[in-house]
């Protein structure tokens, strides 16, 4: 294959991944906000769900969000009743958000309806498929940690 061949078919699979991703998250945001969420508040309470409390200045990186955003993203959720902002005993300087009762049992209530439709969108691919897609895709995110400049 030549190198414009090796380019032409880099830019395609960028562009097949693209728009993958983008019917992907579009099916899968407007099945988060029937349930009254946007995708942002969500994606902190299935972290706060899954992971436990979490310094509110370690949330950004961990759901690929701007650390601007969560203080606002946090205000909301709070207002809603879905989650408390707790001190940390131990160093006055950090703050951790805390899923409430009531942000559990919201989660109890969408996760799995939201893992489903997930694992149906995904059902194009065997199991074999996903485990070989998963496994490039990694390694595709990994090497471009490498080439950063």
């Amino acid at each position: 294959m030549s190198e414009s061949q090796n380019t032409q078919q880099s830019l395609k699979l960028f562009i097949v991944l693209s728009r993958a991703f983008k019917a992907l998250n579009e099916e899968i945001n407007k099945n988060i906000q029937e349930n009254g969420l946007n995708p942002t508040e969500f994606a902190v309470l299935e972290l706060l769900y899954h992971k436990g409390d979490q310094p509110l200045q370690q949330i950004g990186g961990k759901i690929l969000l701007a650390s601007g955003s969560i203080t606002y993203v946090v205000d909301k959720l709070e207002q809603k009743g879905y989650l408390n902002r707790v001190a940390c005993p131990k160093d006055r300087r950090v703050t951790y958000a805390q899923i409430s009762e009531e942000g559990r049992k919201l989660i109890d209530d969408i996760f799995p309806n939201h893992e489903e439709r997930i694992n149906e969108l995904m059902s194009a691919l065997s199991p074999q498929e996903k485990e070989e897609t998963i496994t490039n895709l990694k390694k595709l995110g990994l090497s471009i940690k490498d080439l950063s400049y």
